[in-house]
């Protein structure tokens, strides 16, 4: 979903040319409404694909819309460097997709774009545990926030069903996005970021392919769904992605990053308009206790 797109081009890409304040804003809220939307088609396929089937069709469309960029850049990629992509794709990739749509299956999307804010703290959190990154004040003030939120989303009830599996769900695919970004700055910066993120998906989709065909339904799987899983990969993240990182060439990965804060907001929104889930006074509360998190992270990491 949108936060490994985050985070493997903003791990691999530098320093930006300036742009205008509106046409940024409105690009940022476009994309944040993309990959919003990213929750939506989650819940409405996951269901007729499941989780596992469902993910493969996405790395496989996104790296299909991405496969130009790679191959222009083919030469650079080595055997040994496909060894470190693989296994980056699927802590980054793989894992956190299918954890994604395993609770999209059993909570409203809402409750998986909330818990995938928390990705932010999460990177901060592991480069401070394991790459002596410094932290500072603002940032624990941040984390707490956020682990409060994460407790509060998962203590909810919607139409007398506990959402705590989903959100719990979601956040540990949060913490695999937090651990894939710091791997990625280790391992894979200096390369094109639209040819990385080629690289990550075709590895995670080859990766996912056997256990995909195995667990693959055999049922008819309604129309509604297919086009759900074709935007999912190729709206949400092979188009989505391009759009994104010539964001960051022309105004810097660190405000682009604020995308981050959009994501829940039109997660929510789409599945209210669209699907009819209720907003909770709890996700609510959770929603903005996680917000507020991400905000003091990211202020503290400009400050850096």
């Amino acid at each position: 979903m949108a936060s490994s797109e985050v985070s493997t081009v903003s791990a691999t890409h530098a320093a930006p040319a300036e742009g205008g304040s509106g046409r940024t804003a409105l690009e940022l809220t476009l994309l944040g409404a993309i990959w919003g939307g990213s929750f939506l088609f989650m819940r409405v396929a996951a269901s007729d694909f499941g989780p596992i089937p469902l993910v493969e069709a996405r790395l496989a469309l996104g790296a299909l819309v991405l496969l130009p960029f790679l191959w222009r850049a083919r030469a650079r990629f080595t055997p040994q460097l496909w060894l470190k992509i693989a296994g980056i794709a699927a802590i980054n990739s793989v894992i956190p997709f299918v954890l994604f749509a395993w609770g999209a299956e059993r909570a409203p999307a809402g409750i998986g774009a909330i818990s995938n804010a928390m990705t932010v703290m999460f990177t901060a959190l592991v480069a401070f545990l394991f790459y002596g990154e410094q932290i500072g004040p603002r940032r624990l003030v941040g984390l707490a926030c956020g682990f409060v939120g994460v407790v509060v989303l998962a203590s909810g009830r919607i139409a007398g069903a506990s959402v705590g599996s989903a959100a719990l769900a979601g956040t540990a695919a949060s913490l695999l996005y937090g651990i894939g970004i710091n791997l990625v700055r280790r391992y894979l910066s200096g390369l094109p970021p639209a040819a990385v993120a080629a690289a990550n998906l075709l590895a995670g989709s080859v990766l996912l392919a056997p256990l995909a065909l195995f667990t693959w339904p055999r049922h008819a799987i309604p129309l509604a769904s297919w086009g759900s899983a074709l935007l999912l990969g190729v709206l949400c993240t092979g188009i989505a992605f391009v759009y994104y990182y010539r964001l960051i060439a022309r105004i810097g990965a660190p405000r682009t990053a604020t995308v981050t804060y959009l994501i829940p907001l039109f997660g929510v929104i789409w599945a209210w308009l669209l699907l009819g889930e209720p907003l909770t006074a709890t996700m609510a509360a959770a929603g903005a206790l996680i917000l507020a998190g991400v905000a003091l992270s990211q202020q503290r990491q400009r400050k850096a």
